[in-house]
């Protein structure tokens, strides 16, 4: 994403360094975040094998803020990591970007051990407050909206209404002496502190899971943060980025506008007996014959969806290849199918591989749950298999690969 003029940065390579969390301060900022490794699905549904960090942050300046909370299962830990970063003093103000119960939950302990500060959120966010926790739990609040500035000393938060990224009372803000916007959920990802998988994977998969149906929302985001200059951006999940940030509000911007990330093709298939999986896995194999190398296959009854519809979202080519079932697709690609449409799938070449034995069902279903889908290009090549593939089938299934190729 361009930045205005005023605040280019020179692209370097990017940093190869271990990402930063616990041990991470700056200027007077600390991080008291959690590692959750624990869990094993994030909102009930997304798949986390390296974990999740929930991530806080304490500025001590003439007056001293915590910056959003941790899960409920975190508490304790939280609140004994900002004690030990304030030491003998007290904080002045409790800062609530986003509702969430994996940051939120322990805003009410947070009252009961420091009563004198005063909790710093938009209107919307205390109506949730009292909807959580009783209507009579905050002695102290300070609402805030676009514009209002919290003055620390040194330090001054500036707030940035953020609605529906991905809920509707979350407030972002930009601390301008270090240059450090905390984004709420927004450049976030799966994983702990130690995760070895890319951030751009398991960002993607993070962000068209969760945020993806409001990228009309996260594009006016982008908007207000090229007008500012940002030196590190630090999320309520995943690392904090302090480098080659150009890299992930570029990534930011394609996921926004559904852009896609490279040429290349996801194949997305369920079976019920095998014979539409080997015509997918046939599919495939002709594409690597023609030199297409950016080609991945997703089993839907086995798979993680979540991967599978980030990639159908990463890819500019999408093939689904299903059997007929009670006169729709097979279950596990209608889930996927609702899982494209509900987060604003558009834009990409779609290609059909229906199997039926006796009345195939899948290209008029399809064709039905994208209809409202914008800038669908239907591939040419169509492939009707009944029961098993023939000849004729794979014929049509190498047609289908040279225009994909």
């Amino acid at each position: 994403m361009p930045l205005s003029s005023k605040n280019k940065r020179v692209l370097c390579k990017r940093s190869m360094k271990k990402d930063k969390f616990a041990t991470m301060s700056f200027d007077n900022i600390y991080y008291v975040g959690v590692d959750d490794k624990r869990i094993d699905l994030f909102e009930g549904q997304y798949k986390v094998p390296e974990g999740m960090t929930y991530n806080s942050y304490v500025i001590i300046d003439e007056k001293c803020a915590v910056l959003d909370g941790v899960d409920a299962d975190f508490t304790e830990e939280w609140l004994k990591k900002v004690g030990d970063v304030l030491k003998d003093r007290s904080p002045d103000y409790l800062v609530v970007h986003h509702m969430e119960p994996d940051h939120s939950a322990g805003i009410k302990e947070f009252t009961l051990r420091y009563p004198d500060a005063t909790i710093v959120s938009s209107s919307k966010a205390f109506m949730m407050m009292n909807n959580f926790f009783g209507s009579d739990f905050v002695k102290k609040h300070l609402v805030v909206t676009e514009g209002d500035v919290l003055n620390l000393g040194a330090h001054r938060l500036t707030f940035i209404n953020a609605p529906m990224i991905h809920w509707p009372e979350v407030i972002m803000s930009y601390e301008e002496k270090t240059k450090t916007l905390f984004t709420a959920d927004a450049f976030g990802r799966f994983g702990a502190s130690d995760a070895k998988s890319p951030w751009k994977d398991e960002a993607r998969r993070y962000y068209i899971g969760i945020v993806g149906k409001y990228g009309k929302m996260v594009s006016n985001l982008l908007k207000k943060a090229a007008a500012l200059d940002i030196s590190r951006i630090c999320p309520l999940h995943g690392p904090i980025l302090d480098s080659d940030l150009d890299f992930y509000l570029d990534l930011y911007q394609k996921w926004a506008t559904y852009t896609p990330e490279e040429r290349g093709v996801t194949i997305a298939y369920a079976s019920v007996y095998g014979n539409t999986a080997k015509a997918a896995k046939l599919l495939k194999e002709k594409l690597s014959e023609l030199g297409c190398q950016a080609v991945k296959i997703y089993d839907l009854s086995r798979c993680d969806k979540a991967e599978a519809i980030a990639s159908a979202f990463m890819t500019d080519s999408l093939v689904v290849a299903s059997s007929t079932y009670n006169g729709d697709v097979f279950p596990p690609m209608h889930e996927f199918l609702r899982g494209l449409t509900e987060r604003g799938f558009k834009g990409r070449k779609v290609g059909i591989i229906e199997n039926g034995s006796w009345a195939p069902a899948v290209k008029k279903t399809v064709l039905e749950m994208l209809k409202d889908s914008e800038q669908i290009r239907y591939c040419e090549n169509e492939v009707k298999i009944l029961s098993a593939m023939s000849d004729q089938n794979r014929e049509e299934i190498e047609a289908l690969a040279r225009e994909l190729s």
